[in-house]
């Protein structure tokens, strides 16, 4: 495995290199141990104009990527897929160490989920055609054409880096659109290593551009006058910023934001079945808790709370917590001792609530030069704390009690969030019928799993507008109905 800093002297725009106009630059720090990882050019406002006048050539022009056919852009996410799919160790090593994010998460999620990706958009629009012709209803006939909206600003957060960002190059790629990605400024290694693998599948200049910046940077691309769509994922209250920016804009927007997702146990559940421990920690616990649509709040059935409770507790004590580049490791730190610090003052208003910590709840001895954090288990807080109300980003569960389907599904519900959610129930039928109540943008019944050809995305303050599926790649395009 890769372990050398490494140190990028250009931006990685037009599908290559590019010396920055200013001379900031990007450190990024291993949260496992607090040692510099390596660093990267800081793109300001010049580089952004560069960046977006870059993209909008390949799209204008008469014979870019805009005006290719269907099946010469499949043939390209296809090559950049490929190109991908070479690296995707070495990009699972790069973002375990700057984000803390143990391999055994990275090596699927970083490594080969964007591959899947690509090839998913690539097969569908060889198959979904641009124009439809219909009977109009007054005579004659309409097409309805989908056209590529334009350029289109990517953000992507630092907690799924490469995973997050395909979610939006794709199908945006596969419309026709050119992009301008501004990855996080805490992985911005990985972010160079996508960089050259698109430069190596030989994507015209333009097409694909990445910017190492941070929040004025995204900022100031939000804005852009050159930009035709934004497509974000982070903070709920950076999103509403970002709405409100493209609102006064009039400018097309697609949302990924917070959550506080509901994990229901009914009360047929078989806490024995295989696997369900692991299925579980991956629907609410993954990624030490810095995952959007985890399952965070545990609805148990009152008649048997105490041993899911129980149950919960063991999985989070058993976890392994270690370096995230050992294969062997389950939960590696948080992003950052700054992270870390805002979550241990989350536990402790938990505990001056009167909340009962039944596993973790401290940092874990051994592993002192780490942003660690034992993941927690509260039991005994009333619904309308924060610690159960509000996202933590962080390895914190709390288990509430119910009194049945009816009221597990209001509280799930009892949410300003609507991202994710699962329910845990020996009856498959009965798991469907209350995914099919909850308010929320995706679920699962015994286990959480996204799907790259299904929509993903949430509801209320969980986001707009939908990402993955034959939706997101429509999200990309422009509708037009031409009569004749």
């Amino acid at each position: 495995m890769t372990t050398q800093t490494l140190d990028y002297a250009e931006l990685f725009v037009d599908g290559g290199w590019i010396r920055p106009a200013g001379t900031e630059r990007i450190t990024v720090t291993n949260p496992a141990d607090g040692t510099a990882v390596g660093s990267a050019p800081l793109a300001g406002p010049t580089d952004v104009d560069h960046a977006v006048a870059a993209a909008r050539r390949a799209f204008d022009d008469p014979d870019g990527w805009s005006s290719w056919t269907a099946e010469a852009r499949a043939e390209a996410l296809d090559r950049l897929a490929d190109c991908l799919e070479k690296r995707a160790d070495e990009m699972a090593v790069r973002v375990s160490r700057q984000n803390g994010v143990p391999l055994s998460t990275t090596m699927g999620a970083e490594g080969q989920f964007p591959v899947l990706v690509l090839r998913y958009y690539a097969e569908l629009i060889r198959d979904l055609p641009v124009e439809v012709e219909q009977p109009a209803r007054l005579g004659g006939t309409t097409v309805v054409r989908h056209d590529p909206i334009g350029v289109v600003a990517a953000i992507a957060p630092w907690n799924a880096p490469q995973a997050l960002t395909s979610f939006k190059y794709a199908p945006a790629l596969a419309a026709g659109c050119c992009v301008v990605i501004k990855p996080s400024p805490e992985t911005v290694l990985d972010a160079a290593l996508f960089a050259e693998a698109v430069a190596e599948a030989g994507l015209p200049p333009g097409v694909v551009n990445v910017l190492p910046g941070g929040r004025e940077t995204g900022a100031y691309l939000v804005e852009h006058h050159g930009i035709d769509k934004v497509a974000f994922t982070g903070s709920t209250a950076a999103g509403r910023a970002v709405a409100q920016t493209c609102g006064r804009l009039l400018r097309p927007l697609t949302l990924e934001l917070g959550g506080k997702s509901a994990a229901v146990f009914l009360d047929d559940v078989d806490l024995t079945a295989p696997g369900l421990a692991e299925r579980l920690f991956a629907a609410t616990l993954v990624n030490a808790g810095q995952v959007c649509y985890l399952g965070t709040r545990i609805l148990a059935p009152r008649s048997r709370l105490d041993e899911i409770v129980e149950f919960v507790a063991d999985m989070a004590r058993t976890l392994i917590l270690g370096d995230p580049l050992d294969p062997a490791t389950q939960m590696g730190p948080l992003v950052s001792a700054a992270q870390r610090d805002r979550v241990e003052s989350v536990i402790a208003h938990g505990v001056a609530e009167g909340g009962r910590i039944v596993a973790g709840g401290a940092r874990p001895t051994g592993l002192a030069h780490g942003a660690y954090l034992q993941p927690t288990v509260f039991t005994g807080l009333p619904a309308s704390s924060p610690v159960v109300r509000e996202e933590i980003f962080g390895p914190v569960l709390t288990v509430l009690p119910h009194e049945g389907d009816d009221d597990a599904v209001r509280l799930a519900n009892d949410s300003e969030y609507g991202l994710g959610g699962s329910v845990w129930t020996a009856d498959a039928e009965r798991g469907l019928q209350v995914a099919r109540r909850v308010r929320t943008g995706t679920f699962g019944v015994n286990r959480y799993q996204v799907d790259p050809a299904a929509p993903f995305g949430g509801v209320k303050a969980s986001g707009l507008g939908r990402e993955l599926g034959p939706d997101g790649l429509r999200s990309y395009q422009s509708v037009k109905a031409i009569y004749r």
